[in-house]
């Protein structure tokens, strides 16, 4: 943000910002007795099918990269699983937990809009918006299904600018030769 400028609005990523996508563990019980282990690593298969689509120019729904991501994840740990126990989870990403103080820090945006960028496809985005009582904080929701591919393609950034972003681990910036104008560790520090 270019100092002295007035915020008029705020976009927030959804998965890992706004939800806590390991909100999902305890319907991982369906399928293994350590769900932290498939959530984390189908979070991280999520993400690299995103990446990959992305540079083979093959879009996909997020919905189906979601299931792709678990059936993998589920056959690389090797428990036997059916289509009920996979179900479970992935219903459960249709109403993942916001992280604490996602409510109270939207709140305090004093009127202004929200939006949300993600990968996310429409339909999963206001199902777990709606879920967490946010939809009405958030007026507009921007999935990447518009653009038909996921970051780190330039038509992503063309949706809406983003220059900042939640850190909620406090992993080192990247080196990638640009940085962001804020790295938060929770929302409670928007700037107002």
């Amino acid at each position: 943000m270019t100092p002295g400028c007035a915020i008029r609005g705020y976009v927030f990523d959804a998965y890992g910002t706004l939800f806590d996508v390991h909100s999902v563990v305890e319907a991982g019980r369906t399928i293994t007795s350590d769900p932290m282990t498939l959530s984390t690593m189908w979070r991280q298969k999520q993400l690299e099918y995103t990446w990959l689509r992305a540079l083979m120019g093959r879009y996909e729904d997020f919905w189906t990269i979601t299931e792709a991501a678990l059936s993998y994840t589920v056959r690389r740990l090797g428990p036997v699983a059916g289509d009920a126990e996979i179900a479970r989870p992935m219903a459960a990403y249709l109403s993942l937990a916001c992280f604490p103080e996602i409510a109270r820090a939207i709140e305090r945006l004093d009127g202004r809009p929200g939006a949300v960028l993600s990968n996310g496809s429409p339909r999963m985005l206001h199902a777990a918006g709606a879920s967490a009582g946010l939809g009405r904080l958030l007026s507009r929701v921007l999935s990447l299904n518009a653009v038909k591919t996921y970051e780190p393609a330039a038509a992503v950034w063309r949706l809406d600018r983003r220059h900042s972003g939640c850190n909620r681990v406090g992993a080192p910036p990247e080196e990638l030769g640009v940085s962001g104008d804020y790295a938060l560790t929770s929302l409670d520090q928007l700037p107002r």
